[in-house]
């Protein structure tokens, strides 16, 4: 997976003074205790750390204002042990810009009925204190996770995890810069839309280049890194020569890993995280850039077809929330409407990203009656079988809007000896009749991205965080 920040979450506990220093003292060690322990859970993808117990307005404003300012940190989640007074927490919660989590649980899951007193009380007061929080979250309109159980329950640790990949995510998407090379695919209405709203909401910054910039790094690439790339894929893929000449199958595949090293420097010399190609526009290409998209998607950059600068910064996002995880752009293709085998192949001329491979990939090298140029080597193989979801996002000219289904993967029923491309099989969980139409009633594309990994609380939080409209087709 491309690198990122390393990131941490701070984790901050609810009090007040009416309760004397000894109980405050109770409350730091068991929140500390708790932090301990999550930490040594195994459960959670980044660490938490005790920061303080909040018991003012002065101090709880000064910590968000930390944690604002602090790059390393992703997120806050809150602890309310005792009652903390809410009117302490209103300028600073104001003040916060990263995702906050309200972990509502408690030091004990039971009730100690034999030795209960109203020292226990007095220390114990989630119960109470978490509706008193909640209340001015609520007030406030924050839209923040609340995770309501156990804190050592292994559900309730997973859910926190899910969370923490999505503050990250969030984060991380102020941060991701696509680089358009040739522009959108002309006379195309559902992939345009606004750069400048799409940077103001989340973060993306979308950017131009002509595919001549990056034919001059293509041209650069050094024979020796495409030979020792070669070499590398053959121990990884099988190579497929079929109906093509040594010769041929070889110069093809190494000009896509050309294009890949040419791809991948001219991203990294400039920062951008996602691209997209478009094949009306390949002047000073061989060939429409295949397995170099895939090896690249591969390593976790965003990648969108035919210009489609939003999905393929979306696709970069989802893969950060999954880890790169079984998360690739997809384009709903062709139908199968028999009764009892309805479903929609997925696939794309060539830019199947391979984390949803069920099987050993091949290099195969075949014509594309598109594009105009060299037969292009490509990754060969089936997709999945799973839950996931497919997500795709829209620009309706007032707002941006992020839909998704829940999907059945499946692997096609048979071959397709006369199709040599990637293939994904999935039915929506609502059937594919009904799904369909949610999906065409909102206007949602054809481009989107699907992940057996992210799921759709994930997407929930996600569009909370950016008080984006999202709807869950059901």
């Amino acid at each position: 997976m491309k690198k990122m920040q390393d990131y941490e979450f701070w984790f901050i506990t609810g009090s007040q003074f009416l309760y004397g220093p000894e109980t405050l003292k109770h409350v730091e060690e068991d929140a500390k205790e708790i932090v301990e322990k999550l930490n040594e859970s195994g459960n959670l993808p980044y660490p938490v750390k005790f920061k303080l117990v909040a018991t003012t307005a002065e101090n709880i404003t000064k910590v968000m204002k930390e944690v604002n300012y602090n790059d390393k940190v992703a997120g806050v989640i809150t602890w309310m042990h005792t009652f903390s007074p809410a009117k302490n927490w209103i300028r600073g919660t104001k003040l916060l810009q990263k995702p906050l989590l309200h972990l509502a649980t408690q030091k004990l899951n039971y009730i100690p009925y034999d030795t209960i007193d109203f020292d226990y009380m007095n220390l114990n007061q989630s119960a109470h204190g978490d509706r008193e929080y909640a209340f001015i979250n609520a007030r406030l309109r924050m839209n923040n996770k609340i995770i309501s159980g156990y804190w050592g329950d292994e559900d309730i640790q997973k859910q926190i995890a899910k969370w923490m990949d999505v503050a990250v995510g969030y984060n991380e998407s102020f941060g991701i810069k696509v680089v358009s090379f040739a522009g959108k695919m002309r006379n195309v209405a559902v992939t345009d839309g606004d750069k400048i709203e799409a940077q103001i909401k989340f973060g993306w910054t979308v950017d131009y280049w002509s595919i001549g910039e990056l034919a001059d790094e293509v041209d650069a690439v050094s024979e020796s890194d495409i030979d020792a790339k070669y070499a590398e894929l053959q121990k990884e893929y099988d190579f497929v020569p079929g109906d093509n000449g040594d010769e041929k199958f070889e110069h093809n595949t190494k000009y896509q890993i050309r294009e890949y090293f040419g791809i991948k420097k001219f991203m990294d010399d400039r920062g951008y995280t996602a691209f997209t190609t478009n094949f009306e526009d390949l002047r000073g290409l061989e060939q429409l850039p295949g397995l170099a998209v895939q090896l690249l998607m591969a390593e976790g950059y965003g990648f969108a077809g035919e210009g489609d600068w939003k999905t393929a910064a979306l696709d970069r996002l989802i893969k950060i929330i999954a880890h790169n995880k079984q998360t690739g752009f997809m384009e709903d293709y062709t139908l199968d409407l028999r009764k009892g085998h309805e479903a929609i192949l997925g696939s794309h001329m060539l830019e199947v990203d391979p984390s949803i491979a069920s099987d050993k990939p091949r290099v195969e090298v075949h014509p594309l009656d598109i594009g105009g140029k060299d037969d292009p080597a490509r990754l060969v193989f089936t997709g999945s079988t799973g839950d996931a979801v497919d997500v795709t996002i829209a620009d309706y000219g007032d707002e941006f809007k992020m839909m998704s289904y829940d999907v059945t993967g499946n692997k096609p029923e048979k071959e397709t000896p006369f199709l040599p491309v990637a293939k994904q099989l999935w039915t929506p969980k609502q059937g594919w009749k009904k799904g369909a139409e949610g999906w065409l009633t909102l206007g949602g594309g054809h481009h989107t991205v699907l992940s057996f990994a992210v799921d759709s609380e994930q997407l929930t939080d996600l569009s909370k965080m950016f008080g984006l409209t999202y709807v869950d087709i059901q």
